[in-house]
């Protein structure tokens, strides 16, 4: 039987997490960008969370895939597959009509990886697809007034990149694409316990430690947890405890690499939107931004008020779903595929 499902669908295809908002009923999925793959015929075990749930426990018979790498494709196949999986649960297997997609994609992207992007959407299963830059679509979302003649500074930390705009008149004036983002923070955190403690852990755990005690700044207070792994000398399994102190020092390079990049916009920036920037402040975006003193790091290295929008995981999608709903609006200012 036909299912009349949502004619359009906003994607935040992110490294980490993709996120759907369908028309008339906003967020209806967000799942981790996982996809456990059965081998050496590639075919789809299962896709999302309980892919996710796999990670680290998989016989060699099952590979745990990213197909999303730093923001673009790193696997068309994979990629594809997962986009029509999310197409499926959203619009239906059985449908009357194929829905117009948006999809965010970072700005840093080549004409061949935006291509990429657009093709896996419509080989999966969509009438159309167009593409915005990432970095709009989290303004957008953020509720930010981008049509105005002055300046709105936008910080995307997402999973893979981060990207950080300053838009005005619906169009972004100076941006910068970092390839620094929460994995390479999680990965930052796995390194340091490895060399310290002789201690492996996989990502998930990685990112537990940046979610449970992670910060950006030293902490008034250390905060300790408790960390199983297993033991590279013994190879046996071992429990340690990381103090909040030592994560903020493990992580100290790649949340620099984002403070350059952030300063490396504003100085781009032209001198009236510079000054509209220092009236309204900052707006950080993405799951990155919800690393503890984020924020305040880059108001003390910038001078500029900073703050986190509401529902920062969500920003990106939602701003892609209202894009699509203003079509002819943002027409011009959409990234080509």
């Amino acid at each position: 039987m036909a299912f009349f499902g949502p004619r359009q669908l906003g994607v935040d295809l992110g490294t980490v997490n993709v996120v759907v908002y369908a028309q008339g009923k906003g967020i209806v999925i967000s799942e981790p960008s996982v996809v456990a793959v059965s081998m050496p015929d590639r075919k789809i075990q299962s896709v999302g969370g309980a892919a996710r749930e796999m990670i680290g426990r998989t016989p060699g018979s099952i590979r745990i895939m990213r197909p999303m790498r730093e923001g673009v494709i790193a696997d068309y196949v994979v990629t594809e597959a997962m986009l029509r999986y999310f197409i499926d649960r959203v619009c239906g297997r059985f449908r009357l009509f194929q829905p117009e997609m948006m999809i965010s994609v970072p700005t840093g992207v080549t004409g061949v990886e935006r291509r990429a992007v657009g093709d896996a959407a419509v080989a999966a299963g969509c009438k159309s697809a167009a593409l915005i830059a990432e970095p709009l679509a989290a303004a957008i979302g953020a509720r930010v007034p981008i049509s105005a003649p002055s300046g709105n500074m936008i910080i995307n930390v997402g999973g893979g990149t981060t990207e950080i705009a300053v838009i005005s008149l619906n169009d972004i004036v100076v941006s910068n694409s970092v390839r620094v983002a929460g994995n390479k923070i999680d990965g930052a955190i796995s390194n340091y316990i490895r060399r310290q403690y002789n201690l492996l852990i996989g990502d998930p755990t990685a990112e537990e430690i940046k979610i449970a005690i992670g910060s950006a700044t030293q902490m008034d207070e250390a905060i300790p947890m408790e960390v199983r792994g297993r033991d590279q000398v013994a190879g046996l399994p071992r429990t340690v405890t990381v103090t909040s102190d030592e994560v903020t020092g493990a992580i100290n390079d790649p949340v620099q690499s984002i403070v350059r990049g952030v300063k490396s916009v504003l100085e781009q920036t032209p001198p009236e939107l510079a000054a509209d920037i220092i009236d309204k402040g900052m707006v950080m975006t993405g799951g990155g931004s919800l690393l503890r003193n984020l924020d305040t790091l880059l108001i003390d290295e910038t001078g500029i008020p900073c703050h986190v929008a509401d529902q920062p995981l969500m920003c990106v999608a939602l701003g892609t779903g209202i894009a699509l709903e203003h079509f002819e609006v943002l027409r011009k200012v959409l990234a080509p595929r």
